[in-house]
């Protein structure tokens, strides 16, 4: 039996790829693809991720023979292979079978084959068809040498997270009971004795679907933690099937970006051998690019500093946002960049050669619908050589002092039905933070609840609504022994059970903080509010009064006109600031470079221009260390720097202009 211990992914350099679909294509194209994938540059292939019904056509029934010659063809030509397990999506001759996998929405009604994902994590049927393709796969491929990684499934949860079926229900009552072993114990835990909730008989308790009037918030919060785990468990079983028959590594493409928000991947992170995030623009948002740095930033979290691999991002414009603008020239290598800047040791794309048919049809590509006389095939070319020009770069870890601590939990933990304010988003809250803090040239780290910080001179907290008693005990502590924190509004209203902690807002920080919020008094969207010190903010405001803390600035105005909204506190030997408003970014801005001076953090290098847009991130090995300069600005920057510019080759004395739209990348040391 092959050693079930984690396995690390070995790569030469970074890795430059693409998820291909050669079941779209015939074994002509295959050829094309594979030579013109050579002049790319590409070495890592991602295939069989949607493979089932070509494998499997019918139940049992095994069909190796497109799938080999495939990948035959991609190790001739020194082209690794991420496997996949074909899992993703069941044929249709499984669902017909047992419609019973098909997945429910909260309004009792099934979701039916066509799409994708169409299956029920809690469906034994599901799993036990699932783990009989594994183990098929796995056994073909078990020693296949092209084979580098395995792939399991597919950006699992995506799109059937929450499943409120009758087998759901089951696994739902299976957790509930191993969690809290008695009913009593759940009924404290969701406060059942509010509206006549209380529950006699496991066999009383349900999925949290569709209600006349709004559902259980304690109910919901285990739902999403079930759900999550229910994932997860799917995840364990295929990867376990694997890690049984071969000693290839395992991982699975997570999602960490801002419209996915059902997986706590704190809790699978240890699970996979190389955490790999998909990750796209998303112009929906006011700022794409910091959403873009940040979920950069959470992915090298969840490799707790390790390099990491981008499994899937766009070489233009996806095709499911309302409005799927393309990628102006240099914006995608500016993306990909920055996400190897922040920690990555592998650069793919979806896909490699443009769909014609089907619903990613108009999903942008690596080899797009108007072939390689185009401007994005050459900026394409011109990444992958970049790519391969930083061999040297992989392995090595980025370098920073400043943490920003992030919870799943507390993020479902604000979406409930009744809140103080709809228009306020634990996700905003943390962009907000991280924005200000990224404007500085501040390069932080994303770290769970709980995580130890003694290497961290300056945290942020924002919006750490639902927090255990233990791990806010873990910040002020840090505090105390002379770290600076800064947590804003909302933090430490409720603990792991949903219930409110009583005596003041903010529970267990009250006393590290200084301050005791008596009332939150939130406004709406579109007002504005002044501060005492000129600052200005907006969506919420709070009832309070220092008891030990400095006030910095009160209300000037609004339904808190008088009380404080930014304080600080000696605490031990550090500082504990609370903001107890959404200040705007320019006052947001001006209290974290108040507290960074404070703790001594800096930008990874001085430059003359905004930094809002430019990048400056330092990666740092045994030998070297590598300066990562990124600028989104519509001029030249210049940058202190010493040292070799490895794209083009330039020594670096003192400081280096990088142009408009550019990237450089500076080894330190000596300029030679």
């Amino acid at each position: 039996m092959t050693d079930l211990s984690r396995r690390s992914f070995e790569h030469d350099g970074i890795a430059f790829g693409c998820d291909y679909n050669p079941e779209q294509w015939d074994p002509e194209t295959w050829d094309e693809d594979i030579a013109l994938m050579g002049d790319a540059g590409v070495d890592l292939v991602a295939i069989n991720i949607f493979g089932w019904s070509h494998v499997e056509p019918r139940a049992g029934d095994f069909d190796f023979a497109r799938l080999d010659d495939v990948i035959g063809r991609l190790h001739a030509a020194g082209i690794r292979v991420n496997l996949g397990t074909g899992t993703a999506s069941p044929p249709a001759w499984l669902t017909t079978a047992h419609p019973e996998i098909l997945p429910m929405a909260a309004d009792g009604t099934r979701r039916y084959h066509g799409g994708r994902q169409a299956w029920c994590p809690s469906s034994p049927d599901f799993r036990r068809a699932a783990l009989g393709l594994v183990t098929a796969v796995a056994n073909h491929y078990a020693q296949h040498p092209a084979v580098a990684l395995w792939h399991v499934s597919n950006e699992l949860g995506c799109h059937n997270a929450l499943c409120y079926c009758d087998e759901s229900a089951i696994a739902f009552r299976r957790w509930l009971q191993d969690k809290y072993g008695t009913l009593e114990s759940l009924n404290a835990a969701w406060g059942t004795a509010f509206w006549s909730q209380t529950y006699g008989a496991w066999s009383e308790v349900h999925t949290p679907r569709a209600t006349l009037s709004t559902c259980n918030p304690g109910q919901e919060l285990d739902f999403h933690r079930f759900s999550s785990d229910e994932l997860l468990d799917h995840y364990r079983a295929e990867a376990e099937v694997l890690r049984t028959l071969t000693d290839i590594p395992v991982t699975t493409n997570f999602m960490v970006a801002a419209h996915i928000e059902n997986m706590d991947y704190w809790s699978w992170a240890d699970d996979v051998d190389i955490v790999a995030n998909d990750h796209y623009l998303d112009q929906r948002l006011a700022a794409p690019t910091m959403e873009l740095a940040f979920a950069a930033d959470l992915s090298r979290g969840l490799a707790q500093g390790a390099p990491w691999l981008l499994m899937e991002h766009s070489t233009g414009a996806v095709n499911w946002q309302p409005l799927n603008l393309a990628k102006m020239p240099g914006e995608m290598t500016r993306n990909s960049l920055t996400h190897v800047a922040r920690g990555a040791d592998g650069v793919c794309f979806f896909q490699w050669r443009a769909s014609v048919q089907g619903s990613e049809k108009f999903h942008s590509a690596m080899l797009p619908h108007a072939g390689v006389d185009t401007d994005l095939w050459r900026e394409m070319t011109a990444l992958g050589a970049t790519i391969h020009q930083l061999e040297e770069v992989a392995g090595t870890r980025v370098e920073a002092h400043a943490a920003i601590i992030f919870s799943w939990e507390s993020w479902w933990a604000t979406q409930t039905e009744s809140r103080p304010s709809q228009s306020l988003g634990y996700l905003d809250q943390i962009h907000a933070a991280y924005s200000a803090i990224r404007a500085l040239g501040i390069t932080v780290d994303i770290v769970p609840p709980g995580a130890c910080l003694s290497q961290y001179r300056m945290v942020v907290v924002p919006g750490l609504h639902l927090v255990g008693a233990s791990d806010a005990k873990v910040i002020t502590d840090w505090i105390a022994d002379g770290g600076i924190a800064l947590i804003t509004f909302y933090s430490g209203t409720v603990d792991e059970n949903d219930r409110v902690f009583t005596g003041g807002y903010t529970g267990p920080f009250r006393e590290a903080l200084g301050i005791r919020i008596e009332e939150f008094a939130p406004v709406e969207p579109g007002e504005v509010l002044t501060l005492s010190d000129g600052k200005r903010s907006r969506l919420w405001s709070e009832r309070g009064r220092a008891i030990t803390a400095l006030t910095h600035a009160e209300f000037s105005d609004g339904p808190s006109n008088g009380h404080p909204a930014i304080t600080s506190n000696a605490w031990g030997s550090g500082t504990a600031w609370y903001v107890a408003t959404q200040l705007e970014p320019a006052g947001y801005q001006n209290v974290m470079a108040e507290m960074a001076a404070a703790a001594n953090v800096r930008p990874a290098a001085v430059a003359n221009g905004d930094f809002s847009q430019l990048e400056v991130v330092r990666r740092v090995g045994a030998d070297h260390s590598y300066l990562f300069v990124i600028n989104h600005a519509d001029e030249a920057i210049a940058v202190q720097s010493q040292g070799n510019e490895i794209i083009t080759g330039s020594p670096v004395v003192g400081h280096i202009d990088v142009p408009a739209g550019a990237v450089r990348i500076i080894r330190e040391g000596a300029a030679v």
